[in-house]
């Protein structure tokens, strides 16, 4: 009997550590940061002092906005959650 929960424990233990292996080769081969920082200059000062994201962003339309000073693509994810990708690089 103690030979057969000597297997079971070993199989659950190579389990275990091939489980965690598949995990960190999945991580490691994971796609690097490609989004880009918000950028860091006179329009956008006042976004980095905002400590609420979703406040911070009630702004980023009155720019980035159709017929706007520097409109998103059509391609953009979501435009309301701007600093859901784009990091404050403070």
């Amino acid at each position: 009997m103690q030979i057969k929960n000597r297997k079971q424990l070993l199989l659950i233990n190579a389990t275990f550590v091939v489980f965690c292996a598949g995990i960190l080769v999945f991580l490691l081969k994971a796609p690097k940061e490609s989004t880009p920082f918000l950028p860091n200059d006179e329009n956008h000062k006042r976004f980095f002092f905002i400590e609420s994201k979703k406040e911070a962003e009630l702004s980023c339309l009155s720019c980035h906005d159709l017929g706007k000073e520097a409109p998103l693509p059509e391609n953009h994810p979501p435009k309301y959650r701007c600093l859901f990708c784009h990091k404050r690089n403070r």
